[in-house]
């Protein structure tokens, strides 16, 4: 499986959320592993909401939706050159 463009940002989104929580549970409650991996995971949830949201233009369902009728029309253009 290729990474799309879209794949790629939405990785990079779980990546953030993930270490910005992870790097403030440390931060303040210092290496414990088990409040760093809970505060890493809970910071991705809002994350995975948003690419469940079919409303949400970037990552949400209607994006894939939109992204395959793009497709379909580019091959259409294609063949007509």
């Amino acid at each position: 499986m290729t990474l799309t463009k879209k794949h790629k940002a939405m990785l990079a989104s779980y990546g953030r959320s993930f270490l910005g929580a992870a790097l403030a549970a440390a931060t303040v409650g210092g290496y414990d592993w088990k409040i760093i991996l809970v505060a890493g995971l809970s910071a991705v949830v809002p994350v995975a909401i948003r690419a469940l949201n079919p409303n949400d233009a970037a990552f949400g369902l209607l994006a894939k939706t939109a992204e395959i009728e793009l497709d379909k029309l580019a091959k259409k253009t294609a063949k007509k050159k």
